[in-house]
C-alpha cells in the first residue's frame, strides 16, 4: 500500500474508486470530477445500476479515463460515530476490494471516502481505510490512496509507516 497526492482522474490503473452518492448520478468533489472526466457515457451506465446503498459498491467501465474501471461506493455521512459509521466505511473498502478480487483486477486507487461533504473526521477515516485494506485477503492487490491535499497525504503516510 502507498499514498500519493494526485488527481485520481489521471491515473492509469485497473480501477479507481469513486466516493459517490447513493444515486450514482454524479455530484460534487471526487464524484463530480470523475463524472466530468469520464464523459456522458458514465452517467448513462450509472442510470442503469439503480443506485447504491451506503457501504456497498458497484463497478462500471472507465470510459474516457485512463483507468479501465470505476468502482462506485457510498460512504456514510458522519453524525457522531454511533450510527454504524465505522462499520459502513470499512464495508466500502471491503466491497471495493472484493470486486477487484472477483474481477481479477491488480491495481486500485482510493480517494479519501466520506471525508468531504459527508464530514467524516479525516484521521478516523484514514485509520479505517489503512486497517481494512491491510488485510491479508487483499495482499495481492496494488492498493494506492490518492490524496487531494498535502495534509491528507501526510496523514496516510504516517499511518502506512506504522503498518510496515
Amino acid at each position: 500500500m502507498k499514498a500519493i497526492q494526485s488527481d485520481i482522474t489521471r491515473l492509469e490503473v485497473d480501477a479507481i474508486v469513486n466516493a459517490a452518492n447513493s444515486s450514482l448520478l454524479g455530484g460534487g468533489g471526487v464524484d463530480g470530477a470523475i463524472h466530468r472526466a469520464a464523459g456522458p457515457e458514465l452517467l448513462h451506465e450509472c442510470r442503469l445500476l439503480g443506485g447504491c446503498k451506503t457501504g456497498q459498491a458497484k463497478i462500471t467501465r472507465g470510459y474516457r479515463l485512463p483507468s479501465r474501471h470505476i468502482i462506485h461506493t457510498v460512504g456514510p455521512v458522519w453524525r457522531d460515530g454511533n450510527h454504524r459509521e465505522p462499520e459502513l466505511l470499512a464495508s466500502c473498502y471491503r466491497e471495493c476490494l472484493r470486486i477487484c478480487v472477483d474481477r481479477s483486477l491488480r491495481s486500485v486507487v482510493f480517494p479519501c471516502i466520506s471525508t468531504g461533504i459527508f464530514g467524516y473526521p479525516k484521521d478516523r477515516a484514514a485509520r479505517i481505510a489503512v486497517e481494512t485494506c491491510g488485510s491479508e485477503l487483499f495482499a495481492e492487490l496494488e492498493i494506492t490512496f490518492c490524496c487531494f491535499n498535502l495534509d491528507d497525504l501526510q496523514l496516510y503516510q504516517q499511518l502506512l509507516s506504522c503498518e510496515s
